[in-house]
Order: C-alpha cells, then structure tokens, then sequence
C-alpha cells in the first residue's frame, strides 16, 4: 500500500502548543501525517494508518501509554 503525498495537506496543531514548537497532524487519504512545526514544512513526516492513529490517540486517553 502506498502513502499519501502530504505537500497538499491542511496541517493543524493544539491550540495547547507553544511559540516554540510542537508537533502538526494532517488527515489525508486515510492516513495521518505528523510533522514537527519548527521544521516549518520541511522536515520528515511520520505517517499513520487510520487505526494505528486511533490505537494511538486510545491509549493516549485511557493511560496506558504513560512513560
């Protein structure tokens, strides 16, 4: 399966983030692209299957991702 090209996507990030940096998402063909913002669309994008970003966001939300 092949990904997305992300060079048209709408990026978003929190409203939460700082002046100096965070991390973007955009949602593009069934997939989620991550970026880091300081790299100011330049940098490499870390794609996701739709379930891979749910699973993700799931354990974000229930604590079983904690460090």
């Amino acid at each position: 399966m092949s990904q997305p090209d992300f060079t048209s996507a709408v990026w978003r990030k929190s409203n939460h983030s700082e002046d100096g940096g965070c991390v973007e998402i955009a949602a593009i063909e069934g997939f989620v692209g991550v970026r880091d913002s300081k790299a100011k669309g330049v940098g490499p994008v870390l794609v996701f299957s739709q379930r891979e970003w749910q699973a993700f966001v799931a354990g974000i939300t229930d604590g079983s991702l904690r460090a």
